[in-house]
């Protein structure tokens, strides 16, 4: 379209206020006025004339300081959106943001104003805004300490507001009456059709530019029966016979959207009955003006000026054009922008950039709409090495973020370096095994039972090193990591009352005495030793005291664990070192947790993104856990430092609400958040969390039919549960119960569980704690005599191991139950071309004399053979989702795996395609007789792997599922 837009979004300038919708009569564009800045009120800043290429007599330079301002008086003819070009220098390297106003309305907060290269080089950045008919202010007001650009005019460009709707009433009419004997219309009236054919209503409709608009018809229809019209424009019938169904009652309006093309000037748009029934009553005709749609051209001749240097290369392209013109032209480097420049200018240099680093630079223009060019041709540019000899600073805060028994994944703050961070290596026991870009890295193919040091170093462009960090102990848990039935193995120690455990490095344990506010240290062997005693903390009759206790994840350089217990005003998180033998003093991170005698929910955990996640009781106070400025009965999320982590829903602490007293929280293989929580009188529930839901408490307590509230997985009357601590291992959740005196186990599949079981019923009694040991089993504590401040002078409770029987020989999947639907992230459907696909997380019990494990994918409708490894360790028990590409599986070894298909598919898992809606897919689980399969190859056919297999297999099972998938 060759005419100005009425609305203009420029990214840089945040979002201008939206323009209203409806175009009047006589409206249209006016011509650009521009407004010398030295003209314009002045607060410091100057007008100067020591650079060139201004206009008018001179510019105006801002002085260097925050609030410093330039207001232009600008007169408009009518109401309206005005096209803002402000004309501007800087020559510095760094953006020179400004507040843009229009009569006290901010506008465009802190509106981006980047280099322009030099001082006498001049760019123009455009907005749009909305003005007054009459006089309007216009001020540029900076926002850093360095004030704003430097100012030469603004160019100003009034397309009119639109005014009043077309009232029907106001139109011709031909075969109805003006009424107004029912409510809800606008206006003076409405019109009411006669009830015959041919009967119309015609608008008389200005367009300010030709075009698309959208005619925005607005009725009511009293009758149960249709009431169509033709709607023509200047004569030409555009959308025969348009529905205007029943709106149940005459009181009742509704619109219908129709578009048409208008032209510029005067248009007569007709709206006509044609069935005998005439039309509906119409109340006016709103009409919205067509967007600039057009993208600007190419820039052509993309080209470097000059030889680059470490730090920066200048380039120059040849104008782009547009319908109504080119706002700004953005760098890139790949798909970020690296640069930004006012669409008057074609040559900027790009800074900042890494030395002996290799760029693939683009430019691209776009226009005030939004509207954006495709891309030039490409710069294949190194930047040479610099003479920096600094290395980075070192790696800070070594720790894990995932350990599994062949794999640790770690983490780690990012070091600074005087240019810029490239890189990291990390080691394994002195010997590095990965260098990455980012802040994490897995070590994988480990030895379960096994400790093992890691530490990382930083590295820039020019291959300065830093030193490495702190060495990482970390202990790989015991072989398969467990799950199944539980079996009692052995008594550790008695304690009062054991509440919080979290174990350090060493395999130790420091357990929170609820009562007696001590920090115990238990040892595997049942030693203990009393490290510190929390003062602060103090009883409250019921359940408060020391409840919940979480080891930094990197302990092993900040020596941190964190508390959650009850002070003299409050419940409170509080943060305190654990070295030498001795617990340091509280930093409290944080407080204002309301307290009570009961419902002051306590348990701390670290999740696998490295936060700490906070369980708090609603106090007593039902109403709070549905107060989002109250941190009871919630689910909260913080950072080491107590502050809302980032991507929180809801900026604040809060991750999740509406909970009555969250006592467990524990993750499963995917990461998912999974919740336990003690009910009122009724129900108790396991809950699986979503980031910014809503669980129910009070209006709900257990399952629940509003859909405003998330319905427990599963729930338990009160009597059986009363549920505490929660731990998963291998998706098996164990779930301590008080008042029930037992442990319910549960096996997770898809977003559920299997049916809930009850071990050790009225064994110990009161179950309190359940957590996973750095062993390979389980910790589960008792806490008997808890019900009024407890017995603190005697210590009757237990501490016992648990260890796992093992699952039975059965393959099952946390993705979906046996019989059940196959997501679509784990088929072809997933990504629209079939092979490549990411596998689904599989579990299963061992086999006795399996030397190795395979694993078939079978389509059963057609036997075609999908997928198949084999050769994974007998320790395994599981494989983990979205295996990697490669004949030797990624992470896995020794296990091999082949696809379908040729190429890299048939070295990838892959998955169900095509499907149906009852379309069958098995995977079988085959143990065998032999470490390493004999007679296959990485050309061996996933049917030549299965018959080898066949060969050897000592037992197998099958888990199926179902899928619709198809590209």
């Amino acid at each position: 379209m060759k005419s100005r837009p009425l609305l203009r979004l420029l990214p840089a300038f945040g979002s201008a206020l939206l323009v209203a919708a409806m175009l009047p009569a006589g409206s249209a564009a006016a011509a650009a006025t521009r407004y010398e800045a030295e003209n314009a009120t002045i607060v410091q800043g100057v007008v100067a004339t020591n650079h060139t290429g201004y206009s008018g007599t001179g510019f105006v330079d801002s002085t260097n300081a925050v609030g410093s301002y330039v207001e232009f008086t600008v007169t408009a003819a009518s109401a309206g959106t005005a096209t803002i070009g402000v004309r501007y220098a800087n020559g510095t390297a760094a953006d020179r943001p400004a507040d843009v106003t229009v009569n006290g309305t901010v506008v465009a907060a802190g509106a981006s104003f980047p280099a322009t290269a030099n001082w006498d080089t001049w760019a123009t950045r455009t907005l749009t805004a909305p003005v007054v008919a009459g006089a309007n202010k216009i001020r540029l007001t900076g926002t850093t300490a360095t004030g704003g650009p430097n100012l030469d005019y603004l160019d100003v460009d009034v397309t009119a507001s639109p005014g009043a709707d077309y009232q029907a009433e106001n139109a011709t009419i031909v075969g109805g009456v003006v009424e107004a004997n029912h409510t809800g219309y606008t206006g003076t009236g409405f019109v009411n059709y006669d009830n015959a054919a041919g009967g119309y209503v015609e608008f008389t409709v200005n367009a300010a530019v030709a075009g698309n608009h959208a005619l925005a018809v607005r009725y009511s229809n009293g009758t149960t029966t249709d009431r169509p019209l033709d709607v023509s424009v200047n004569g030409s019938v555009v959308a025969p016979a348009v529905s205007f169904p029943s709106t149940t009652t005459w009181d009742t309006w509704a619109t219908r959207t129709v578009n048409a093309a208008l032209t510029a000037g005067a248009n007569t748009v007709r709206l006509t009955g044609s069935s005998a029934a005439g039309g509906p009553n119409l109340d006016k005709l709103g009409v919205a003006a067509p967007t600039d749609t057009e993208s600007p051209t190419v820039p052509p001749n993309f080209r470097l000026v000059g030889a680059p240097t470490p730090n920066q290369v200048q380039v120059a392209w040849d104008p782009a054009t547009d319908n109504v013109g080119v706002a700004l032209y953005q760098v890139y480097n790949g798909g970020n922008i690296v640069a930004e420049i006012g669409g008057n200018v074609t040559t900027t240099a790009v800074r900042n950039l890494t030395p002996n680093t290799r760029y693939i630079l683009t430019v691209a223009a776009r226009d005030a709409a939004d509207n954006v060019s495709q891309a030039s041709n490409s710069l294949d540019i190194t930047t040479p090495p610099s003479d920096d000899t600094q290395p980075p600073t070192v790696p800070a805060n070594l720790h894990t973020t995932n350990v599994s028994a062949t794999s640790v994944t770690l983490a780690w703050t990012a070091a600074t370096d005087n240019s810029a961070v490239t890189g990291y290596n990390v080691y394994r026991d002195g010997t590095k095994f990965a260098t990455v870009p980012d802040l994490q890295a897995t070590a994988d193919s480990l030895t379960a039972n096994t400790t093992y040091a890691f530490t990382v170093e930083a590295f820039d462009a020019n291959n300065n090193v830093s030193p490495r960090s702190p060495a990482l102990s970390v202990r790989t848990p015991g072989s398969g990591g467990g799950g199944g039935d539980p079996v009692y193995d052995k008594d550790i120690t008695k304690l009062d009352l054991p509440w919080g455990i979290g174990f350090l490095p060493d395999g130790s344990a420091l357990v929170n005495e609820r009562d007696r506010f001590e920090i115990v240290r238990v040892t595997a062997d049942g030693q203990k030793t009393v490290v510190g005693k929390v003062t602060e903390a103090v009883t409250t009759g019921g359940e408060g005291g020391l409840l919940g206790l979480a080891v930094s994840p990197s302990y092993a350089s900040d020596h941190y664990v964190y508390i959650y217990y009850t002070s003299s005003s409050d419940n409170r998180v509080a943060r305190l070192t654990y070295e030498n033998g001795a617990i340091g003093a509280r930093e409290p991170i944080v407080t204002g947790i309301a307290k009570n005698q009961f419902h002051n929910g306590g348990r701390l955990k670290f999740g696998p993104d490295g936060f700490l996640y906070i369980a708090t009781g609603d106090a007593k106070t039902s109403s709070r856990a549905q107060d989002l400025n109250s941190l009871n009965g919630k689910i909260l999320r913080v950072t080491t430092t107590g502050a809302a982590a980032p991507g929180n829903p809801f900026g604040t602490r809060i991750y999740s609400y509406g909970h009555r007293n969250v006592q467990g929280l524990a993750w499963d293989s995917q990461g998912r958040l999974w919740e336990s929580e003690l009910g009122e009188s009724t129900w108790d529930e396991l809950n699986l969390i979503q980031p910014g839901k809503n669980y129910g408490w009070p209006t709900c307590e257990g399952k629940c039919s509003d859909s405003r509230y998330v319905s427990p997985v599963q729930q338990w009357d009160v009597a059986a549960a009363s549920p505490s601590g929660l731990e998963i291992v291998n998706d098996w959740i164990y779930m301590a119960a008080i008042r029930g005196s037992r442990l319910w186990v549960m096996h997770i599949t898809g977003a559920t569980t299997d049916a809930p079981r009850a071990f050790f019923n009225g064994r110990w009694g009161r179950l309190r704690t359940v957590v996973k040991t750095p062993d390979g089993g389980l910790w589960l504590t008792s806490t008997n005599n808890d019900k009024n401040g407890g017995t603190p002078s005697v210590l009757d409770n237990v501490i016992v191991r648990l260890k796992f029987a093992g699952s039975p020989f059965s393959l099952t999947s946390g993705a979906f139950p046996a019989g059940g639907t196959i997501p679509v992230k784990y088929t072809c459907q997933q990504d629209g071309v079939a092979g490549n696909d990411i596998s689904p997380p599989l579990a299963w019990g061992a086999s006795a004399g399996a030397k190795s494990y395979a694993i078939t994918l079978v389509d059963t409708a057609n036997s075609n053979k999908h997928w198949v490894i084999w050769d994974v360790a007998p320790s395994a028990g599981s494989l983990p989702e979205g295996l990697g590409l490669g004949y030797d599986v990624p992470g896995n070894a020794p296990a091999k795996q082949k696809g379908m298909s040729t190429g890299n598919k048939a070295l990838q898992f892959f998955g169900p395609c095509p499907g149906g809606s009852s379309h069958q897919y098995e995977f079988t689980l085959y143990a065998i007789d032999v470490a390493t399969l004999p007679g296959v190859t990485s050309s061996s056919t996933v049917a030549a792997v299965e018959t080898a297999i066949l060969a050897h297999d000592l037992a197998s099972t099958k888990l199926a599922g179902i899928s619709a998938a198809h590209t």
